[in-house]
């Protein structure tokens, strides 16, 4: 029996709601159980130095955990001192959603998607990820309602899961008991075609086989399918 209570196969709830700020180009306020994620998208006419007249768009982004995001608090991270843990997440929010984004088609232009986490039950970057999407959607349709791309960029939806080995089964969307205990532990980013982009897998006890990495996969899967669907609802 899982903490929650939950089937191996389920899902935390999912909410997403859009238009949560007002300056934004983009944004959302995803929940995934008792995670939440609030993802902002800014458009710039313009693109770092090395992008520079090559005709290419970038989208870039940067995340961050609020002070009282978790149990205790947290300081606040400054932009030079930020940790590890916090540069490799951000770094993987921008590489898994310029997976689905033609460069050529956003035109000379950056976008920046901010991922700031207001409350953490495991499975934040994941989250993020699935919730700057969204977010990124949303700023896309404004470029084309506008007229300032003539094709959409965002060629294929973005989501991430995360999926592991507890109490000796495999189980979806790890939230923080399961995290910190699950004997396996991976985050697997798949494009709404069933493409992989990244995962993310260690032994955090025994090490585990390749049929229990299928089995993982298998449920990632059918997790990221459901966000996509939630992903689409959302921006409809």
């Amino acid at each position: 029996m899982r903490p929650s209570g939950r089937k191996l196969n389920e899902l935390r709830p999912v909410s997403i709601e859009t238009d949560v700020t007002r300056h934004a180009e983009g944004s959302c306020l995803i929940r995934m159980g008792d995670t939440h994620v609030l993802c902002t998208a800014s458009l710039e006419e313009r693109v770092p130095p090395f992008l520079k007249n090559s005709g290419l768009g970038w989208v870039t982004a940067e995340y961050g955990m609020l002070p009282r995001a978790t149990h205790s608090r947290m300081r606040r991270e400054a932009k030079n001192g930020q940790s590890g843990r916090t540069q490799e997440i951000q770094r993987l929010i921008g590489r898994s959603l310029r997976a689905g984004l033609d460069r050529v088609a956003l035109g000379e232009r950056q976008i920046t998607i901010d991922c700031d986490v207001i409350q953490a039950d495991g499975g934040t970057r994941c989250a993020a990820i699935t919730g700057g999407w969204v977010a990124l959607r949303l700023a896309v349709n404004k470029l084309m309602k506008a007229g300032d791309v003539i094709s959409d960029p965002l060629i294929d939806p973005i989501a991430a899961v995360s999926c592991g080995i507890y109490a000796g089964q495999p189980v979806l969307d790890l939230d923080y008991p399961e995290d910190s205990d699950a004997g396996v532990d991976g985050n697997f980013v798949i494009t709404g075609s069933g493409k992989l982009v990244e995962v993310q897998m260690s032994a955090e006890g025994a090490a585990f086989t390749r049929a229990q990495m299928g089995e993982l996969l298998d449920l990632a899967d059918a997790g990221v399918s459901e966000l996509v669907a939630a992903q689409k609802a959302a921006t409809a």
